[in-house]
């Protein structure tokens, strides 16, 4: 017996055809759904760390910023320390220079030369008095320019001639002069080590 299908194949293909392709279509957008909530999940993730790793910079940030204060605040007491060390060390260079300077100016002064003011500001000596001549004056530049240990770089401010002399009596002709003079930083010499002393031999009984 032979069997004939009345039925319209084509419709049933062509709705078959359709149905696939609508399912492929579902298939297609479930798969599509689940790769963007995949890359969205790891996007979340790498947000999530980096917020991590950015607070973490912050609190590092934030640590180190209060350790550079704390270093400022130590350089400058090591600062205010080297200061105030150093003004005691210029205090204790300084304290026997008027002695040394006086002791220079008696050495390097020339005879008939007198000196009659002194006057020091900072490392700056103002010296006025009067010579017997220009000489004298020149004399007593020459020995401080070469020969004074403390004192250096003599400047003549002025020079003039003036007579001087007692009233009632003969007036004497003599040179006025004002020079300045620049002291020498000179450097305390070190402390020589002094050895220490050899044990005393054990007297016999």
């Amino acid at each position: 017996m032979i069997l004939i299908n009345l039925l319209p194949h084509r419709e049933a293909r062509r709705r078959q055809r359709k149905k696939n392709f609508f399912i492929a279509l579902g298939a297609s957008a479930v798969a599509g759904l689940l790769v963007v909530g995949g890359w969205f999940g790891v996007l979340a993730e790498m947000k999530s760390i980096q917020e991590s790793r950015n607070n973490f910079i912050k609190t590092e940030i934030t640590r180190l910023e209060a350790q550079i204060k704390d270093i400022a605040a130590l350089r400058s007491e090591i600062e205010a320390l080297k200061a105030r060390q150093k003004a005691v060390e210029d205090l204790q260079l300084d304290r026997n220079t008027p002695v040394h300077l006086l002791d220079d100016l008696v050495k390097q002064t020339p005879e008939g030369v007198y000196l009659r003011t002194i006057k020091q500001t900072g490392s700056v000596v103002a010296v006025t008095g009067v010579a017997q001549t220009n000489e004298r004056v020149s004399e007593f530049l020459r020995n401080t320019t070469y020969s004074a240990n403390w004192l250096e770089k003599p400047e003549l401010v002025e020079i003039r001639a003036a007579n001087v002399g007692a009233p009632g009596r003969e007036s004497r002709r003599l040179y006025e002069f004002s020079m300045r003079l620049t002291l020498k930083r000179v450097k305390a010499p070190e402390a020589a080590s002094v050895p220490a002393p050899a044990p005393a031999p054990a007297r016999k009984a």
